[in-house]
C-alpha cells in the first residue's frame, strides 16, 4: 500500500470507508467540506478494485487524504468498500502509517444496523480513557461485533495499543442515511470542539441520498465485476 502524501504531526486520525447507510461517507463529506481542510494526498494498493472517481469531469483517487494543521487531524475517506480478505492488510497499513505521522488517536466512523432506532450514536473504545471520554455523547456499546474494515481497524489499534474509538450511527436500512451522519457529527463536535454543519444533511438529506445511492450503485458494479482479491504480502 503506497501513501502519496506528507502530513505534519496530527492528534487525530479520522477513517471512514463504505458500509450500512454510508454514514461515515456522508459524515467525512462534511467535515473536508470544512474551511482550512487540505486534499495532500491518497493511498493507492494494487489490491483495491479498478476505479477511479469522477467529480465534475475530474479523475481524482478512490481513497483519498485530507488534513487540517489547525484542528490536528487526518481524515482518510474511500470511496470504494474494502472486500474481507483484505480487511486485515488494509487495516494494518492504515495503523502502521497513522503511528509513522504519530497520531495519537484513531476515530474510526461507521454505521450500525438497528431496527427502529431513532438515530442513536453507539460507540466503543480501546481504552478505559477512551470509554470515559465519550460515555456522556453517545449510547456505549456494551455486547456483540463491529464488522468489515471498521471492526479490523479498531482490533488492530488495540493490538499496537493506538487509542482509538468506534462512532456508530444507527440505521435501519441500508439506504445512504445523511440523518444518521448528522447525529455523529454532532458527537464528533461535541468531543473535538468542532464546528461541523449538520442542518445541511438534514435540510438536503433527501438529495444527498439520491446522490450517494448513485455513487454506491457505480461502485458496487465495479467491485462485483472483480474476483475476491486473494490476501497478499504489503510493503509500504
Amino acid at each position: 500500500m503506497v501513501y502519496y502524501v506528507r502530513v505534519t504531526c496530527k492528534r487525530h486520525c479520522f477513517d471512514t470507508f463504505p458500509g450500512i447507510g454510508l454514514v461515515g461517507n456522508i459524515a467525512s463529506q462534511q467535515i473536508i467540506d470544512e474551511p482550512g481542510m487540505e486534499h495532500p494526498g491518497a493511498v493507492n494498493s494494487k489490491h483495491f478494485p479498478p476505479v477511479a472517481m469522477l467529480l465534475e469531469g475530474r479523475v481524482n483517487m478512490p481513497v483519498r487524504i485530507y488534513e487540517s494543521m489547525e484542528k490536528e487531524m487526518i481524515v482518510v475517506v474511500s470511496d470504494i468498500p474494502i472486500h474481507p480478505t483484505i480487511a486485515y492488510i488494509v487495516s494494518k497499513s492504515l495503523v502502521n502509517w497513522a503511528t509513522s505521522v504519530n497520531a495519537r488517536q484513531v476515530v474510526s466512523i461507521a454505521g450500525m444496523p438497528v431496527v427502529g432506532a431513532n438515530h442513536i450514536v453507539f460507540g466503543a473504545a480501546t481504552t478505559e480513557e477512551g470509554l470515559e471520554s465519550i460515555k456522556e455523547e453517545v449510547e456505549i456499546f456494551q455486547m456483540g461485533s463491529i464488522s468489515g474494515i471498521a471492526g479490523s481497524i479498531m482490533t488492530e489499534c488495540f493490538t499496537r495499543k493506538l487509542p482509538a474509538i468506534s462512532l456508530l450511527g444507527s440505521t435501519s436500512d441500508p439506504n445512504p442515511n445523511p440523518i444518521a451522519a448528522a447525529a455523529v457529527l454532532k458527537v464528533l463536535n461535541n468531543l473535538y470542539n468542532l464546528s461541523i454543519d449538520t442542518e445541511k444533511l438534514v435540510k438536503q438529506a433527501e438529495q444527498i441520498e439520491l446522490e450517494m445511492q448513485k455513487l454506491a450503485e457505480t461502485v458496487r458494479e465495479t467491485v462485483e465485476q472483480e474476483e475476491p482479491p486473494k490476501p497478499l504480502p504489503m510493503y509500504g
